[in-house]
């Protein structure tokens, strides 16, 4: 009986060596050297990257960088310079984990394009770590997912406005005509509403039926809106403390559950109902089926500038696993991601 017992476990310990090997083994991502884009003759004209990134002529865009999602980083920055008037003036602001190595982020970014003008700073992770609570979904509860609500304290103090943009879209249009949305005279942010969207299923029953909670939407026509595509003033956002508002939201999420989804529903506690509307042509969202894998979704109705793949699905793995969405076609085309036989070349 003794040999009988140990065959099992020798089995078992030569199948994790070798998965472990093998996973061990596997090479990491390589990107091809994307094409240099050229402003047209209408472009202001700003000598460097010192200057681009206090101008007011240039277009700020905000994405976050970590090595899970750096083919769709990618993929979204081709697609914002490739259909730019001005792309020499963009300057790219990319937030990374304190936990990340940024140099190798940074020098990734560079091999694909070395023309780009570009930032990355460090978010220090334990700034909102021990306010994260667990959600649906354990991709949201990761602390880089909420650096967005920090992008007023991160980036430089002349930046005064900023497109911020999630890994997991690409752009059809010229982000300059999203970065000139109008904001108002008091309005902080701007994206995209849905309001024929279930608000309430975003907040708990108990949220609901405590009307000192509830009457947060008193006086507001709360609507849906994505964070994953948002026009930012933040001048205003400094000047109003946002930061500090939503991390008070999330403060008493860890004494009483009043969400589920993550970094949404604070931005959805502070600013719906009191956005600057963009049409949705600038946030065709859903693409990754929402919160089912293998789902996939066609667009809305009119006319397309971003397509986005928010939800478990991403393109780049139903196109690796050959299992496809026919709106993964659209994506295709912005993967600089070499195939892994091409690595030595």
């Amino acid at each position: 009986m003794k040999p009988q017992r140990q065959l099992p476990l020798l089995f078992i310990f030569f199948y994790f060596f070798i998965t472990t090997t093998a996973a061990a083994a596997a090479p990491p991502q390589q990107f091809r050297e994307a094409p240099e884009f050229y402003n047209s003759a209408e472009c202001p004209s700003i000598e460097n990257t010192h200057e681009l990134i206090c101008s007011d002529e240039a277009v700020h865009a905000a994405m976050t960088l970590d090595s899970a999602y750096i083919r769709g980083s990618m993929a979204a920055i081709l697609s914002i310079l490739q259909h730019s008037s001005c792309p020499q003036n963009i300057i790219f602001h990319f937030v990374a984990s304190a936990s990340a190595d940024a140099s190798h982020l940074r020098a990734t970014i560079l091999a694909s394009f070395p023309y780009l003008k570009f930032e990355v700073y460090r978010f220090d992770d334990s700034s909102v770590s021990g306010l994260i609570s667990t959600s649906i979904r354990s991709a949201l509860d990761c602390p880089l997912n909420y650096a967005r609500s920090y992008l007023a304290n991160i980036l430089p103090l002349c930046v005064r406005k900023v497109v911020y943009l999630d890994s997991d879209l690409v752009l059809v249009d010229d982000i300059a005509k999203l970065s000139e949305t109008p904001l108002g005279e008091d309005h902080i942010l701007a994206a995209p509403e849905y309001c024929n969207a279930n608000f309430t299923s975003y907040f708990t029953p108990t949220f609901w039926s405590n009307p000192s909670l509830s009457l947060t939407f008193a006086d507001r026509k709360a609507c849906y809106f994505n964070t994953g595509v948002m026009v930012i003033d933040l001048d205003r956002w400094r000047n109003g403390d946002y930061t500090r508002k939503i991390e008070e939201w999330m403060e008493l999420q860890k004494r009483m559950r009043i969400y589920e989804l993550g970094s949404l529903p604070p931005f959805l506690l502070v600013f719906a109902g009191n956005i600057a509307p963009v049409d949705h042509k600038w946030n065709q969202h859903g693409l990754g089926g929402d919160n089912f894998r293998g789902l996939c979704r066609d667009l809305h109705p009119g006319p397309v500038s971003l397509l986005h793949w928010s939800g478990k699905g991403k393109p780049w793995a139903r196109l690796d696993a050959n299992r496809p969405c026919p709106l993964d076609a659209l994506w295709a085309p912005y993967d600089l991601l070499k195939p892994p036989f091409s690595f030595d070349s």
